[in-house]
């Protein structure tokens, strides 16, 4: 993965609501000093103590690599983020309102700073060099705790100022309605890791140790187990059909932990969308490729185009 000029290096740093990564990376995608640090929770100051850190990894890395200095950064951050203007507008798990990002870690990095949405930039490094990069119209939903979203239409991120991509959010039919009863909920609150995991313990009583426990009490014919993972299926399969009937996505990248269950996950995900879609074309569901890094090297990707745009 080729980044930039083989002789420029750029810091990349991905701000987590449990931790941060930071790493320099060179040209050529490689991560040199890769830091993993919890992230500092300041209620009073949550912008500043989070760039305080930043600052501190910098002169780190700095003075681990004196011989490659980076000439840009890239932060990336949870939460609703408006990228032009350099804002983090909202982090429901961080605490930030209106904190302004860019001018703030230009002070005290003292390079130019590229901020944006850490899922989508994470998705524009698996749209760009992963399984979907055949794709024009392509939506990467990372699957976790929660679910958030990044949507690119005919090759271009869908930003709307930083509040595209709320897919967990997005309403699907409540599975605990009753059959007699119509209602709706929340996709995270079916179709996240976290949900399952959530929903099983309290349909059967028994504590579980993730999404991936249920999936496998699901196998040895487990019948709570199984309806908890298929109503999960339904409600990701539902949000991908109106994605495709209402932007006309092509493919479907699945991240994040609950992608871990690999064709478990995918095999019965496609065999719903297939039953729910009629005319429409049917979207390639793809696994994320890229890993854990993706929001690091998602990081590094908008310092280099910001240092390519000032060439």
């Amino acid at each position: 993965m080729v980044l930039g000029q083989a002789e420029s290096a750029v810091l990349a740093f991905d701000v987590g609501g449990t931790d941060v990564k930071a790493g320099l990376v060179d040209a050529f995608g490689n991560v040199l000093g890769m830091r993993r640090v919890p992230t500092p929770l300041d209620p009073a100051h949550p912008g500043e103590a989070v760039l305080d850190r930043l600052a501190g990894l910098a002169d780190e890395l700095a003075s681990e690599f004196p011989h490659i200095p980076a000439k840009a950064a890239g932060v990336i951050v949870p939460g609703i983020v408006d990228s032009v203007g350099g804002i983090g507008i909202y982090s429901a798990n961080l605490g930030w309102r209106n904190f302004p990002f860019t001018a703030e870690a230009e002070k005290r990095l003292g390079l130019p700073v590229a901020f944006d949405h850490d899922v989508r930039s994470a998705a524009a490094v698996e749209h760009a060099f992963g399984g979907s990069k055949e794709f024009n119209d392509v939506v990467v939903m990372v699957v976790g705790t929660g679910i958030a979203a990044a949507v690119f239409s005919g090759g271009v991120a869908v930003t709307a100022g930083g509040f595209a991509g709320e897919l967990g959010h997005a309403q699907v039919p409540d599975p605990d309605a009753g059959t007699d009863a119509t209602g709706a909920t929340i996709l995270e609150a079916v179709g996240s890791a976290g949900a399952i995991a959530k929903r099983y313990s309290r349909k059967s009583g028994n504590a579980v140790d993730g999404a991936r426990d249920v999936l496998l009490r699901s196998q040895k014919g487990d019948a709570v187990a199984a309806r908890v993972w298929a109503d999960a299926v339904d409600a990701l399969a539902f949000t991908i059909c109106q994605c495709v009937n209402i932007i006309g996505t092509e493919a479907v990248v699945i991240g994040g932990g609950l992608a871990e269950a690999g064709e478990d996950l995918l095999e019965p995900l496609r065999a719903r969308v297939d039953q729910i879609l009629d005319f429409q074309r049917r979207p390639r569901l793809i696994q994320a490729q890229l890993g854990q890094d993706a929001g690091l090297l998602g990081a590094a990707l908008n310092a280099r185009a910001l240092l390519d745009g000032a060439r």
